[in-house]
């Protein structure tokens, strides 16, 4: 080997797949070509509950192109019992197997032609006839009595001390509701995947954010021998939690059975809306205890969500308050209410964005109550040790957030008076929140090549879904190997690499830079300087599963600060964000570039949250208003302010890389900290989000 070369991690560096990228040379799902390659269009139900009566397919299999037509009746057999890598499946992605309609937009067929004009023409046209029943996708927290409390990746219920005696004691009580509506993530690059079968073996491309996991699952529900079963995604356009196991893949290996020919099935962006999942609305109360000088007594959070009649998916909104701060007496718990809706999933900071929400929201109103900067009563109550669990804190690094924030946003200058800064007919006002996520990290499978001709490869199964993984484990294979990124290329999105863990709850890249930096210093270890390697290279293969099994039990979270100025129209009711300021703690940061990219990101969203998004139900259909980027508003470039975002020292002691993950932590507490803002502002409290012009305009107290 050559003279070692340090120092990758940590220096920004440009994506190594960019110019791919921005000159169309990557491929993505759905523009992969085939030969032979046949087209099928989902159809989805127009009635919320019932069954479907008949499909009537003569004239349809008549039209031009068009191959087959599968529905209850004729569609291959699938098994939904068992229990995959996130649990059992939802009984939604079982497509075709009985006749019972659950919401509007159920996979009722799929209509294959040879053209994707033939099969779109074709699945408008078939008819399909209905015995509807009265659906009901009503959602208010009026619903309370209903619910069930259901674990999802948290525990729905958790208890500490004697709550309702430390509310009595409490010399400051806040007791307050708090909503957010139904949300989409909407990707940039829509839900698309190929199947065909090659040598008695199902292949699939496709777009995801773990091909391990959504081969499992393929071999599990179509009882098929996983080695028999390849799944690659090589560039994604985006997931944010939708891009798992879905309607679309499962269609698309339907259709290539029967045809014995390639099948490529891509969702329309309206078909997103019912087949790629959501996040729940939250109805949440917050009580909040406190002494004279602001410090926590009792803290008690509930969160009610819904979901769908066939799969109990949670949104663990009360779970974010279970490790932030110090109280006597800790009492959380997520429940949900069975309405006919489709199934919500996974959405960026699925619990801490809606929980963090009422959380920093309910802060904020007590430090008001007790006459105590927001930031200061933040500090008074930070914890030794986890507030629930009394575990050690890996580390915690929150208060320096704070600091470092209140310093560069100039929070120092800050009248605590709300409502008496005012510029022409806009009201300004500065909040601010705190920001947790989980920091974790799963089992994973690397491998790593020295080649004859002096580079390495490296193969892991990872997903980079536009977060930069591919670069940020270029960098840590260079760095562990000694040598520099531009003999370093990474191989990923394949399931033949062997099983990794996927993209999402923030644990991505800390998972596979952990396996990546095992067999890279183990292959370093094993070359002679100088030694020759032979044509076929050199191949060292790293498991962690130990590694990562035989972690002690602690509190690990990535952390931090945010902080918001807005400008509020009196006249139009309009809110404006006018600067915004992120200070985390999230690890050691291998990629700063990219890095700051995720983490403005996530705060972008956090605005959108805050001011915009929203998907409203119609209760007689029981379909979203307005389901495409048209009728379901999000931040526009227009809409976004001068953001900064930056961390402070805080390497993971506990990680070979001293990762984190930074993926989600930047949403959590943005929409509070403009909610917080904006009663700075006018001296109105927002408990109900969006905080859209109306609303500010008719509250004449809290809204």
């Amino acid at each position: 080997m050559t003279t070692t070369v340090r120092g990758s991690v940590g220096t920004a560096h440009t994506r190594v797949e960019g110019r791919d990228k921005v000159t169309g040379a990557a491929r993505y799902a759905a523009e992969i070509p085939f030969a032979e390659l046949a087209h099928g269009w989902l159809v989805l139900s127009t009635v919320a509950r019932g069954r479907v009566r008949s499909v009537e397919t003569e004239a349809v299999l008549a039209m031009p192109g068009v191959l087959t037509v599968l529905h209850h009746r004729n569609a291959p057999r699938v098994d939904t019992d068992y229990v995959g890598l996130l649990g059992a499946p939802d009984p939604t992605v079982a497509l075709f197997q009985q006749d019972r309609v659950a919401h509007r937009g159920w996979p009722v067929a799929l209509v294959v032609a040879e053209t994707s004009e033939q099969a779109r023409e074709a699945a408008e046209s078939l008819v399909v006839r209905y015995e509807s029943e009265p659906h009901d996708v009503a959602f208010s927290g009026e619903r309370r009595s209903e619910a069930h409390p259901v674990d999802g990746h948290a525990p729905a219920v958790a208890e500490k001390g004697d709550l309702e005696a430390q509310l009595a004691a409490s010399r400051v009580v806040v007791d307050a509701e708090y909503t957010t509506p139904e949300e989409y993530h909407n990707p940039m690059e829509p839900h698309a995947a190929t199947a065909r079968w090659e040598g008695g073996r199902l292949e699939v491309v496709d777009s995801n954010q773990g091909t391990t996991w959504v081969a499992g699952e393929l071999a599990s529900l179509f009882s098929l021998d996983p080695a028999s079963v390849r799944v690659r995604s090589e560039h994604v356009g985006g997931g944010f939690g939708s891009k798992g196991v879905r309607a679309h893949q499962v269609a698309a290996v339907m259709a290539a059975t029967v045809l014995q020919r390639p099948v490529r099935v891509v969702m329309t962006r309206r078909q997103m809306f019912s087949l790629a999942g959501y996040r729940s609305p939250t109805a949440q109360r917050v009580r909040l205890g406190a002494d004279a000088d602001g410090r926590l007594r009792a803290l008690e959070h509930q969160c009610l969500n819904m979901t769908s009649t066939v799969y109990d998916f949670v949104e663990p909104g009360a779970a974010a308050s279970r490790a932030m701060y110090a109280a006597d007496a800790h009492h959380t718990a997520s429940r949900l209410v069975r309405l006919d809706v489709p199934s919500p999933t996974w959405m960026r900071a699925p619990g801490e964005a809606p929980g963090s929400f009422a959380l920093e929201s309910a802060l904020d109103e007590l430090a008001e109550r007790c006459g105590i900067d927001p930031v200061e009563l933040r500090l008074r109550n930070e914890p030794a040790t986890g507030p629930v669990s009394g575990l050690p804190f890996g580390s915690r690094n929150l208060i320096a957030c704070f600091e470092e924030g209140a310093r560069r946003f100039g929070w120092s200058e800050r009248d605590p008076r709300p409502g008496v800064r005012r510029e022409g007919s806009r009201l300004i006002g500065t909040g601010t929140a705190a920001a947790s996520f989980p920091a974790g990290a799963m089992p994973s499978t690397a491998a790593v090549t020295a080649e004859a001709d002096g580079t390495f490869t490296v193969r892991i199964n990872a997903a980079d879904i536009g977060t930069g993984a591919r670069t940020a484990l270029t960098l840590v294979a260079a760095d562990a190997l000694g040598v520099p990124t531009d003999r370093v290329r990474v191989r990923i999105g394949d399931s033949d690499l062997g099983p990794a863990m996927i993209a999402g709850g923030s644990t991505g890249t800390r998972s596979w830079a952990w396996a990546v930096t095992a067999a890279a210093e183990e292959l370093r270890r094993s070359l002679a300087p100088g030694a020759d390697i032979p044509p076929e290279g050199i191949t060292v293969r790293s498991d962690t599963a130990e590694a990562v099994g035989a972690l002690a039990q602690k509190e690990r979270h990535s952390y931090g600060a945010q902080f918001a100025e807005v400008a509020v129209d009196t006249a139009t009711g309009e809110v404006r964000v006018r600067r915004m300021l992120g200070v985390f703690a999230a690890g050691r940061i291998v990629n700063p570039l990219t890095a700051r990219n995720q983490l403005v990101g996530g705060m972008v969203w956090g605005i959108s949250m805050a001011l915009h998004e929203e998907a409203v139900r119609d209760r007689a259909s029981g379909g979203v208003y307005g389901a495409d980027l048209a009728g379901y508003h999000v931040a526009a470039h227009a809409d976004i302010p001068h953001i900064e975002a930056d961390w402070v020292d805080d390497p993971d002691p506990d990680d070979p890389v001293g990762i984190k993950g930074i993926g989600e932590i930047g949403i959590v507490g943005a929409a509070a900290a403009v909610a917080n803002a904006v009663w700075h502002a006018t001296g109105v409290r927002h408990r109900n989000l969006p905080i859209r012009p109306d609303r500010v305009l008719m509250a004449g107290g809290d809204a």
